[in-house]
């Protein structure tokens, strides 16, 4: 008998589509409380404001409009670079380009997403780039608090989070260059602190690197 694509969750949530997938691992069956390998029926759910899967704990509104991983839903809305006169807002629509994917855009299923973005329009960066950069940096060893006493491993960091800008002072530079290398160092230690939840002495540390 050939197989559904997609079924429905009948049981007090009829509008939840349950699709056809393949697992890759061996997983749990929420249902039997079985052992299962390979095909499963997969219940998917996508955060409005980072535009990643949801595969637990979520806040919904009361009229079903808005699912928020609990994280993502305690993100500030606002907070101000120190120094400066730049908002950095958490926006739905923009008009630059994120730090890490270059695009405007960061579109899954049928959710968009938000991004950080400043007053100006200059720093961008997608809540959802910003959480899988901060992964890749984890995985590649440059959150480790030894590694971070490294300068070089530092700059490695902050370059993976933004690949296409520069992020070291160097001799001979202007003084705009300047200003604005220190604006984006300030910027990212303020949106990847959101993100991670405040984690101060991982933060802290990625961030101290010589500025001339």
């Amino acid at each position: 008998m050939a197989g559904l694509l997609e079924i429905y969750d009948k049981d007090g949530h009829p509008e939840h589509k349950l699709r056809l997938e393949r697992s890759e691992v061996p997983f749990i069956c929420g249902g039997c409380k079985e052992l299962g390998f390979g095909l499963r029926y997969q219940w998917t759910r996508i955060c409005d404001i980072c535009a990643l899967d949801i595969r637990g704990f979520l806040y919904q509104c009361s009229r079903g409009d808005y699912d928020l991983h609990p994280h993502c839903a305690s993100l500030p809305l606002t907070f101000t670079l120190p120094g400066s006169n730049e908002v950095i807002k958490l926006r739905e629509k923009i008009e630059s380009r994120c730090l890490k994917c270059q695009r405007k855009e960061r579109a899954s299923g049928r959710v968009q997403g938000l991004s950080y973005v400043s007053s100006d329009g200059m720093l961008c960066y997608h809540v959802a780039c910003l959480k899988e950069a901060c992964l890749d940096n984890w995985t590649m060893g440059y959150f480790q608090l030894d590694a971070l006493a490294n300068e070089e491993r530092k700059i490695l960091a902050l370059q993976n989070l933004a690949p296409n800008q520069e992020v070291r002072i160097r001799a001979g530079q202007s003084a705009n260059a300047m200003r604005g290398i220190r604006l984006l160092i300030t910027f990212l230690k303020l949106v990847v602190s959101a993100v991670l939840g405040e984690p101060f002495t991982l933060v802290s540390t990625l961030f101290q690197i010589s500025q001339g």
